[in-house]
Order: C-alpha cells, then sequence, then structure tokens
C-alpha cells in the first residue's frame, strides 16, 4: 500500500485505508483517547505506509502546543551556541519539536524584534543563551506567558539555569597538572570582569596555594603571548605548567613559549580552557584543554523546556553541570592522547 500519486494524504484516508472512524485514527496517531494497542499500531502502520504527515497546526490546535521552541542568543559567532543547540536539537528531534535559533547580537532593538517573532508563531518555550555568565538577560523573558530556560545566563530565582562548572572545571586542569608533578603553575586569564574567569582563577589559587598567581587580561592571542613575555623577563624561577583560561589564551602562551625556545611540554606543560577544536587540535603540540560539554548543557536545557511546555515540573535554580579534562600532548601525559 503506497503512495504514489501527489496529493497530500489526509486523516480521512487513513481512516478509510485502516478500517476506522475518523476520531479513532486521530486518537490513535495522537496517542489520546481509548484506543487498544493493536489498532493503533494498525493505523500508524497505515498512516506510514500510505505517506501522512500530520498536519502541523491541526496537531497544535489539538495539543494546544505548536510543537516549536525558540533559542534567543547573543552569541554571533555561534561558538558556544551552536554546540548546545546541537544538544537541544538531539532532545527535541524524537519528540517532533522544532528549534528557531535567533542571534540578538546584543542589540536589545533586535532581540526584542525576534522575541515578538517567535511569539507570533506561538512558540512552547524559550532556551535563552548567552556568551557570559553574568550577562543580565532581557527583562522580558521573565515576563512572558511560557516557559523560559537560562544557559550561561542567570535568570529570575524561580527560574531554570543551567551553568558549566567552571570550578571543577579549573580544578581538574590543576589537579592534572600537579598529577604529573608540575610545582610551579600560573594561571593566565581572560578579564577580571567575567565571572567565568574570576571562578576559575579563585579556583586555580585554593588548589595552588601560597605563591600562586593569576594574570588577568584579554581573551586573546596576544594576551596569552603578552603574558608570557613578561613572566620570563622576570628575574628568579620560571613557571614548569600554564593554566590558560581559554584555548586562544593558550595558543598565544604557546607560541610565545616556541619564540623564547622553551620546550612543551618537557620545560613547561599547558592546559587550556574550552576545547575550542579547531583551536586545541592545531597548535603544537596539540593542545591538553577542559571541555565544558556544551552539548551537554543543550540536552539538558532541552529535556527541561520540553517538559515545561507539557505543564510538568522541573526543579528551578542554577545547575552546574561537570566538565571534562581533555588529554592531548601539551602536558607530557603517560595517558593515551585525544
Amino acid at each position: 500500500m503506497k503512495n504514489t500519486g501527489d496529493r497530500r494524504r489526509t486523516i480521512y484516508d487513513v481512516a478509510k485505508a485502516a478500517g476506522v472512524s475518523i476520531s479513532t485514527a486521530s486518537n490513535a496517531l495522537n496517542d489520546t483517547g481509548r484506543t487498544n494497542a493493536e489498532t493503533r499500531e494498525r493505523v500508524r502502520r497505515v498512516a506510514e505506509e500510505i505517506g501522512f504527515r500530520p498536519n502541523a497546526l491541526a496537531r497544535g490546535l489539538l495539543s494546544k502546543r505548536s510543537h516549536a521552541i525558540g533559542m534567543l542568543t547573543n552569541d554571533t559567532y555561534g561558538r558556544l551556541t551552536l554546540p548546545m543547540a546541537a544538544g537541544v536539537s538531539e532532545v527535541l528531534v524524537d519528540h517532533g519539536v522544532s528549534v528557531f535559533l535567533c542571534a540578538t547580537n546584543n542589540d536589545p532593538r533586535l532581540a526584542q524584534l525576534h522575541l515578538e517573532a517567535l511569539l507570533d508563531r506561538q512558540v512552547d518555550g524559550i532556551i535563552f543563551t548567552a556568551t557570559r555568565l553574568d550577562l543580565t538577560p532581557p527583562v522580558q523573558l521573565s515576563r512572558l506567558p511560557i516557559p523560559v530556560v537560562y544557559v550561561f545566563a542567570e535568570g529570575p530565582a524561580d527560574s531554570v539555569t543551567f551553568f558549566p562548572d567552571d570550578e571543577q572545571g579549573a580544578r581538574l586542569a590543576v589537579d592534572h597538572l600537579k598529577e604529573l608533578g608540575r610545582s610551579r603553575i600560573i594561571h593566565i586569564t581572560g578579564p577580571r570582569d567575567y565571572l567565568a574567569a574570576r571562578i576559575r582563577a579563585q579556583s586555580y589559587l585554593d588548589v595552588c596555594g601560597d605563591g600562586a598567581e593569576a594574570m588577568f587580561g584579554d581573551w586573546s592571542e596576544e594576551w596569552g603571548h603578552e603574558a608570557v613575555q613578561s613572566v620570563f623577563a622576570r628575574p628568579g624561577a620560571k613557571p614548569d605548567a600554564i593554566f590558560c583560561g581559554s584555548d586562544e589564551i593558550a595558543r598565544g602562551v604557546i607560541d610565545a613559549l616556541r619564540d623564547l625556545n622553551v620546550e612543551i611540554p618537557r620545560d613547561v606543560a599547558v592546559v587550556g580552557f574550552d576545547n575550542w577544536e579547531v583551536v586545541a587540535r592545531q597548535t603544537r603540540p596539540p593542545l591538553t584543554t577542559i571541555d565544558m560539554e556544551l552539548k551537554e548543557l543543550g540536552h539538558r536545557a532541552g529535556l527541561a523546556i520540553l517538559s515545561l511546555s507539557k505543564g510538568e515540573p522541573v526543579p528551578a535554580g542554577i545547575t552546574r553541570l561537570p566538565c571534562r579534562l581533555v588529554v592531548r600532548q601539551s602536558c607530557g601525559s603517560p595517558l593515551q592522547s585525544d
């Protein structure tokens, strides 16, 4: 029984082919009513065989849901958001839910236009993502009649928020260096006004104790290069390991060490943060780094928005998801490299 014509198949065609009433066919396809398992399976099999595709509008009217959610982000380049969006999509696709991704470019007017467009589409919920933990989300998100989940940005106290565990990630990096016998570890990181930079630096200081030094600057290769030149120009013992607040900084650090004829990892071991593979895999040697598990953040945000859109409870507050150490060659680890 195949669909050989060009006409779109309807619920009427399914009911006729399966030998049931239209209401029974609808109940079977939407998993509602009191349809027995045998009939439900037969109707679904027939629907697939004749090429029936449910009408999204009709399905939305029946379920009071649009089966779509919006992702609103200030991440212009998609460095953080695209992996998270992939995680969200993986969770939602099996539930027939589409994702609309909208970039605001940090423009309040553009954010408002995207938000209005998403509401016009009657999305079931919104996931707001940002490029820094301490970015204040648009206040209008807290006033919406639909659920909102926050990732990389803290929402109101009664909202659902997901963060990477920066403290745990930094501890992973420093513990790995100490396990390799490194004792003179310095930390080169981004701007002090970034919450993530402060959290990672404090975790490093807590582990390394007296004599530990955290250097704040930019999220750039140039800053990594400049910081290393400054450190190695000073008198006294030189570091035998450098924990960097980002992979971009780490690449600048490695380039500067090479310029100074310092061998990596023999003389100085280097760890980054982000696992931005286009950077981490191309450094020489390839960079050991901390992965923030962005796709898993997306998975968790997707599951949360799905539950909330169905009216199911989700615990409010901040959930910090653990980071993962990715071992490559920049530390000289005896472990198998990635």
